[in-house]
């Protein structure tokens, strides 16, 4: 049986669509998949991912594990700081991206709601003798809400002003009762869009969503989360990158933290020796301009190799198809997709493909 957000009612009461999802029934679209991506890039939209598995973080060892398991370094960060980063197996595959929030001493990760089960074993195998504990905090729900008049439409819902968070930074209000647990409002998102991420206990996420309905931000599903993600060219665990990749062939060896040279974190030898030996792959965005659609396992065909879509959509913003694929780096930027036995040109482009509503690739 599916499970079911806090705001699952609301979800009908709007005419939701849904659609099983890692194994939560979830809004696909409310009618209009295309005018709720035009909802987020020229408004404000409002995303249920209550999905996802927020995990809390805590003990006198927890920054010194974290920094095992994460190949970004969040040492560096200051209270009230979120980072983005990967969780490598030994071989450097990916078992999940996830972001990293630093509350004082304790930290929070958000994972993704694919990888929650896969996740929590790897955090206990890899426990060992450190004194750390964590809480998959399952009373939790998590309210995105995105676009150019985001942040301005949630004052007006709530009251709450999040105009001055900076970028991957979050502030915390308190709980309404004793030891209840208040709102995170953080800064960092999925879109390419301004806009705020809630995590609020589940018995106050419906009142929040009715009050974001009010003021004219439109509910999105999950169909519009993707083109929304696609555009802004961000990378989907386990289609863009999974357990059988690395980063460095995912365009994400921006999210390594190399130095300093002497912290050990699980993946960092095999990443090591990629480097050294150099990375024959990479994944970049493709562009296709005339008719037809790109899609998820797609071969890429250029005259010196070949290469796969890893994942592609119609763009609502370009009125055209873009992707990302996996390819060699010795490909050239002109070449073709195979589309059911057919090839048509398409171009290699470095992503994002749209930012604030416009157009930004060369």
């Amino acid at each position: 049986m599916s499970k079911h957000t806090a705001l699952y009612s609301e979800h009908l009461d709007l005419g939701g669509k849904f659609l099983d999802f890692a194994g939560w029934e979830m809004p696909l679209n409310y009618g209009s998949q295309i005018e709720e991506h035009h909802a987020v890039r020229r408004n404000a939209g409002a995303f249920d991912v209550s999905h996802m598995t927020v995990i809390d973080v805590f003990g006198e060892d927890a920054l010194a594990w974290l920094q095992l398991l994460i190949a970004n370094d969040v040492g560096v960060l200051k209270e009230g700081q979120a980072q983005y980063g990967l969780l490598l197996n030994q071989e450097a595959g990916i078992i999940d991206d996830l972001i990293s929030y630093r509350r004082g001493a304790d930290y929070r990760l958000v994972v993704n709601a694919g990888a929650c089960d896969k996740v929590l074993a790897w955090l206990d195998q890899q426990a060992g003798t450190h004194k750390v504990d964590w809480i998959h905090r399952m009373d939790l729900s998590i309210i995105a809400v995105q676009g150019p008049r985001a942040i301005l439409l949630f004052k007006e819902a709530c009251g709450i002003d999040g105009s001055a968070l900076s970028a991957f930074s979050f502030f915390e209000t308190p709980g309404k009762a004793k030891k209840q647990s208040g709102w995170m409002i953080a800064r960092t998102g999925y879109t390419g869009e301004q806009g705020l991420e809630v995590i609020l206990p589940q018995a106050d996420a419906p009142g929040l969503w009715r009050s974001l309905m009010s003021v004219g931000i439109k509910a999105v599903g999950l169909a519009a989360r993707d083109t929304l993600r696609l555009e802004a060219g961000m990378n989907l665990s386990g289609q863009d990158m999974d357990e059988s990749t690395h980063a460095l062939e995912s365009n994400l060896g921006w999210t390594i933290a190399w130095q300093p040279s002497s912290r050990e974190f699980i993946g960092r030898d095999a990443l090591e020796s990629v480097r050294k030996s150099g990375c024959p792959l990479k994944l970049t965005g493709v562009v296709m301009e005339g008719r037809g659609v790109l899609r998820h396992g797609q071969k890429i065909v250029g005259k010196s190799g070949y290469g796969i879509i890893t994942s592609g959509i119609f763009s609502p913003v370009l009125g055209y198809s873009v992707g990302l694929a996996r390819v060699p780096k010795s490909i050239e930027n002109n070449c073709e997709v195979e589309i059911r036995g057919k090839r048509f040109p398409v171009k290699l482009v470095k992503p994002p493909f749209v930012r604030n509503g416009q157009k930004v690739y060369q």
